[in-house]
This record gives C-alpha cells, structure tokens and sequence, in this order.
C-alpha cells in the first residue's frame, strides 16, 4: 500500500520485517516474489499512466544486465557499489549543475542495464529510474505507473535467479501465496489513495524519501 502511494517504501519496510518470520535464505527470494506482485499489479491498476515508450530501451538494457552480471557475479566487488547509487540519486534530484550535465547519458537502455544487473547483486536499485523519472516527469501518476512498470521487469529477471538459488521456495508455496496476494491488495488500496492525493505534494515526498534512501545507503556502506 506504500508504494501504491509512493511509487516505494514497501519493498524496504518488508525487508526489515521479513528476518523476524523466515529463514536467511529464504528472505531475499520471498522478497523478490512478492515485490513482482507488487509491482506488476501496481502497473495494471495504472496502464493508462505507463510512459509505454520507455519500455522497451529498459527491457532490452535489463535484459543485457541480467545476462552480463550473472556470468561474472562471483567477480563483482559490490562494498561501495551503493555509495555511488546513492550519491547519484542525490545529486540527480538536487543538483541542477549535474542533472544537466548527466541527462545526456541517461539513456534508458543504460538505466535498465544498470537497474536490474546491479539489481542482482545490490538490493535497493529501483530508485535509480524512479529519480530519473521523478526529475522527467510532472503526473506523480505518470511517475509511479512507469517506475512500477520498469521495476517489475527488475524483479522478473530476478525470478531465475532465486529459483537456481534455493529449492526451498518450492515448499513455501502457501506462504507465498498469502504475500502475493497483499501485495496485489497493497497496490490496489495505495493506487486509489493515490489518486486522491495532491499531485506536487505526492512528488515532494517522493524526492525526499528517495534522498533519505540515497543518505542511507552511503552511510551503511561506508560505517
């Protein structure tokens, strides 16, 4: 219901509370499921609000990504790879001098090579479009249905993944079900509240829950 409203912010608070309920090797996969269910139904409840032609550079990018990052994930040094993120979200989002200058490289082929490759290796990578976006667009609609859009195409080439991973996910199907289906009542309530609220006061909580996110990951990367 959070990022119903938001555009994100569930996907964290779930994390945080996940380890108290589940085993260590389920949290990240359980994570990822429920997340797709999220953001995909996110996405339907709000088809008329998707930018459709950003759809597909960033799948072609995520899918390259994907591709790319799980033959040499055992390679990837990835300690300091959030503080990078986050000091890119926050000049992005603050900083006119450098928003100017990077747009020429913000490529979405590029944001979804980036999104969903690091996205494997590096949990919070969905603001990273959702920045850009934000920075791009004026509907917090418009913002929130595409954001959802390309976070869903994140998640699903994690899928994969997470199955090679564990077998353990095959016993858990109920639960899974359970998150899968709150997760699609989530969306449903958060896209109504949504569309209630005030438009510039929705992107205003936006910028500033992404740069509490970006100061967040830098000091947990580098303390």
């Amino acid at each position: 219901m959070i990022a119903g409203v938001f555009g994100f912010g569930g996907g964290m608070l779930l994390m945080a509370i996940l380890p108290a309920f589940i085993s260590p090797s389920l949290i990240i996969p359980l994570h990822g499921i429920t997340q797709l269910a999220s953001n995909s139904s996110r996405t339907l409840f709000s088809l008329n609000d998707v930018k459709w032609a950003l759809l597909r550079p960033f799948l072609i990018g995520s899918i390259i990504g994907s591709l790319i990052v799980v033959s040499v994930l055992s390679y990837i040094p990835v300690d300091y790879i959030p503080v990078a993120i986050g000091l890119y979200m926050l000049l992005n989002l603050w900083s006119p001098r450098f928003s100017a200058a990077i747009s020429k490289y913000e490529s979405y082929y590029l944001l979804g090579f980036v999104q969903t490759g690091l996205g494997l290796v590096v949990g919070a990578t969905g603001p990273i479009v959702l920045a850009v976006l934000t920075k791009q667009l004026k509907s917090k609609d418009q913002i929130i249905a595409t954001s959802s859009m390309c976070m869903t195409i994140s998640h699903f080439a994690k899928i994969p993944v997470y199955f090679t991973l564990t077998s353990s996910l095959f016993s858990n199907v109920t639960l899974i079900s359970y998150m899968v289906i709150g997760a699609v009542v989530g969306s449903f309530v958060g896209t109504k509240l949504r569309l209630a609220a005030n438009n510039d006061k929705i992107i205003k909580i936006i910028k500033w829950m992404i740069s509490l996110l970006a100061i967040r990951m830098v000091v947990a990367a580098l303390v």
